[in-house]
């Protein structure tokens, strides 16, 4: 007989769920045929599958030792995961922790980096995450093979500032949620080229070209195209850089809505070559020395939340902006 512990990573998910994942070389079949026989008991109690799981809980489950290792599965995997969260953590260095509690975790991404595995050698900001999760003891190896911690919002690799991370099922549940409703507000400062005197609040229609990883975007629908919405506002101009640092609101989430919207809107955005001007991205490289978008995700706003994510109920988060920011506004 073996015990697993539920631990607070596990909690708020469905026996049954919990057990497909840490039994992986197995079916729910099965797996409801061990309870229904007792072979899989929580607490000393029968169980049917259906119950949430609380930490502290205790699974006691009357295999063989055998038996137990070949239904786990081949640990390969989690071997990697482990190894790459270690070797991401090392390389990338320290990536400022905005907030962090039980079942979430804010990050502010420095510039030149993913936010998720584009290709299966990569190393990403999900890596050093569960790096930093293993270091701070918020995760174990063990855990790892019943949930993986995620970012939940991704950033393009050259744009900057806040990433929501899910630490546990529950954490990571009600942010994709709050994402996917649009009822947390996500604000960026930018720099764009030229004197942009007022802001608005415009619609169009975004085309996602996945062969070329580039989006269009026009004032007509069509049957592949999603409606997008930016609101967008000028902070300051910098007549020097003949540059206007703005702040912008997505209301929708596309593929660099951001950067192709505002590049529609005869604003784009300073140090991008994907939907700016050729001729003045090599200018802001030769004189700027600006390499990619000047593109921050400052700040975001949640909305009311009950428990357990009551604590970022209501409130507002900042990250600073990146050396670059400042740099460009200095000079």
């Amino acid at each position: 007989m073996k015990e697993i512990r539920i631990s607070s990573s596990d909690e708020k998910q469905k026996l049954i769920k919990f057990l497909h994942k840490y039994f992986r070389e197995t079916s729910d079949g099965f797996l409801y045929k061990m309870l229904r026989k007792k072979n899989i008991v929580l607490n000393g109690e029968k169980a049917d599958g259906k119950e949430l799981l609380k930490e502290g809980d205790v699974l006691s489950v009357f295999f063989s030792d055998e038996t137990f290792e070949k239904l786990r599965g081949d640990v390969s995997l989690q071997d990697s995961l482990v190894a790459d969260g270690y070797e991401a953590f090392r390389r990338f260095g320290h990536v400022p922790v905005i907030f962090e509690n039980e079942h979430i975790l804010l990050l502010n991404k420095p510039s030149g980096i993913l936010s998720q595995k584009a290709s299966r050698t990569d190393l990403s900001l999900n890596e050093w995450m569960i790096g930093y999760l293993l270091r701070e003891k918020a995760a174990s190896p063990d855990s790892l093979r019943s949930f993986h911690p995620s970012v939940c919002n991704r950033l393009d690799r050259n744009t900057s500032g806040l990433v929501i991370c899910g630490k546990t099922p529950v954490g990571s549940h009600m942010m994709s949620a709050i994402l996917n409703d649009r009822s947390v507000h996500k604000f960026y400062h930018l720099f764009v080229e030229g004197h942009m005197e007022k802001g608005a609040h415009i619609k169009s229609y975004l085309t996602k070209d996945s062969a070329t990883n580039t989006v269009t975007v026009s004032n007509t629908p069509s049957e592949d195209a999603d409606l997008i919405e930016t609101e967008y506002q000028p902070i300051k101009y910098f007549p020097l850089k003949h540059a206007t640092l703005v702040e912008a609101r997505l209301i929708t989430g596309k593929t660099h809505q951001i950067r192709a919207h505002l590049a529609s809107a005869g604003f784009p955005l300073v140090g991008d070559a994907k939907y700016g001007n050729n001729a003045l991205f090599d200018r802001r490289k030769k004189e700027d020395h600006i390499f990619s978008q000047m593109l921050h995700a400052h700040r975001i706003v949640f909305p009311i939340l009950p428990a357990p994510l009551d604590a970022v109920s209501g409130q507002t988060f900042i990250a600073d902006e990146p050396q670059s920011f400042l740099a460009f506004q200095r000079g």
